[in-house]
């Protein structure tokens, strides 16, 4: 099954992975290392020569991958090390690197993430507000748990608890991932006012989620152990593509 033309692409990777297929592969056009597309980021070029950022892997045309922190991106535009990579990758083709494609891979990212938390929210798949999130994890339903940047530490330690307590798994450590997005950004996100906790009811929009959000704490630097496990890509298994899809 595929997924609508305007959604990420976790949905037909779990198909895939599913099916037993075994998720390709791209490389880094930085590192060299071969990834898991999903867990990598597809830059694209604009008809003007402009690079970047394909978070969803939908523009036409040639691309190529990086599996790089923003920290080390920026010193790659910097150094000239993205260019030359590039300039190998597509073949002598116009580049232009924007000075700002660290902070453009970031906004993308980000809106990969908050667009599908809002998706899930429609399908159903989310609680909001802290009597309901508790509720759902003491009684089993919770598959995922999260908290904004700036939620303070009570409010995730209470639901972190109550989740160990539905589970079965107290004294396991299992708690909830602080999400790279504060309050306000996932209240515009979800449509809803101070949104501070959010918890997923089905493992299938668990690993929907974990996608974007696991490239997203990657691309910030942060560690990923806590967050669901990621989705992984599609098609092709070299770092240079000739299709968005």
């Amino acid at each position: 099954m595929r997924n609508p033309h305007n959604e990420p692409l976790s949905s037909d990777i779990i198909d895939r992975t599913a099916a037993g297929k075994t998720p390709p592969e791209r490389k880094c056009v930085l590192t060299g290392r071969h990834d898991a597309r999903g867990d990598l980021i597809r830059l694209a070029i604009s008809p003007d020569g402009d690079v970047l950022p394909d978070v969803l892997a939908r523009a036409p045309g040639r691309g190529a991958w990086i599996g790089v922190s923003r920290a080390d991106l920026e010193a790659a535009v910097a150094n000239g090390k993205l260019k030359g990579a590039l300039a190998r990758a597509f073949k002598g083709a116009k580049l232009h690197i924007p000075d700002d494609l660290g902070e453009r891979t970031k906004l993308a990212l980000r809106r990969a993430l908050t667009d599908r938390l809002g998706i899930e929210l429609r399908a159903g798949n989310v609680l909001l507000g802290t009597e309901r999130i508790a509720q759902g994890a003491r009684s089993g339903a919770v598959t995922f748990l999260g908290h904004a940047s700036d939620a303070g530490t009570d409010g995730p330690n209470k639901l972190a608890q109550a989740w160990r307590v539905g589970e079965g798994a107290e004294g396991s450590g299992l708690k909830g991932v602080i999400l790279p997005l504060d309050r306000a950004a996932l209240s515009v996100a979800l449509g809803r006012d101070n949104v501070v906790h959010l918890a997923l009811t089905d493992a299938i929009a668990t690993a929907r989620v974990a996608g974007p959000l696991q490239r997203l704490l990657h691309f910030l630097g942060h560690e990923t152990d806590d967050a669901a496990e990621p989705d992984d890509g599609m098609a092709a298994d070299d770092d240079i593509d000739t299709k968005g899809e």
